[in-house]
């Protein structure tokens, strides 16, 4: 349920995302976006989670009117050209770890904010290298929950960040939100979300 004026409204049900917007200090609500994210034909990765990114923030902004600020984000881990969704079970976890171990992949992080129904977004790319995991690493990782709401079986805030030998990037981009295409966004609609995002 809408308060009467909500500052901003988040279109995404990720704690990771939720956790990095409360940086900001603007208050904010929470709508999640229900869209089909099924990948487009010969669609390349970052294109598509800058799709993505804008139709969560577009489907929201649709159920809730031209009064409110609607922020989406999304995230794409790719090897390879190899995009790596959530795993669908702990095997499937382990399979994407132990192609990760060893090697460089990139994550994908967009984030689309809709003002007065003007969409605009930021498209960050980060290249995370993984030092080479034992198979007891990886299984002892995989007995967790940790790996299973996440796009390439990590999250790197948590027990994997000890996996990173180099990120070359935005570390909040691997998180989900990157803060300073955030920043830049908020920054352009600041009027009635924030007096100080200076």
């Amino acid at each position: 349920m809408l308060s009467e004026k909500p500052k901003l409204i988040l279109a995404s049900q990720s704690p990771r995302r939720q956790s990095l917007l409360r940086q900001f200090d603007i208050p904010f609500e929470i709508i999640v976006a229900d869209i089909d994210e099924t990948p487009f034909r010969d669609e390349q990765p970052d294109q598509m989670t800058l799709r993505l990114a804008r139709e969560k923030a577009l489907a929201v902004f649709k159920k809730v009117g031209a009064d409110y600020r609607v922020l989406g984000g999304d995230t794409t881990v790719t090897i390879k050209g190899t995009i790596l969704g959530k795993p669908r079970n702990r095997q499937h976890a382990i399979e994407m770890l132990k192609r990760l171990s060893g090697n460089t992949h990139l994550v994908h992080s967009a984030v689309a904010l809709v003002n007065q129904g003007i969409c605009q977004t930021r498209l960050c790319s980060t290249a995370v290298t993984f030092f080479e995991l034992t198979d007891n690493q990886i299984t002892s990782y995989c007995n967790s929950q940790d790996p299973y709401d996440k796009a390439g079986a990590y999250g790197v805030q948590g027990h994997a960040g000890q996996f990173v030998k180099q990120l070359e990037g935005s570390y909040s981009g691997v998180m989900g939100l990157p803060l300073w295409e955030t920043h830049q966004l908020l920054h352009q609609f600041q009027s009635n979300i924030t007096e100080d995002l200076n």
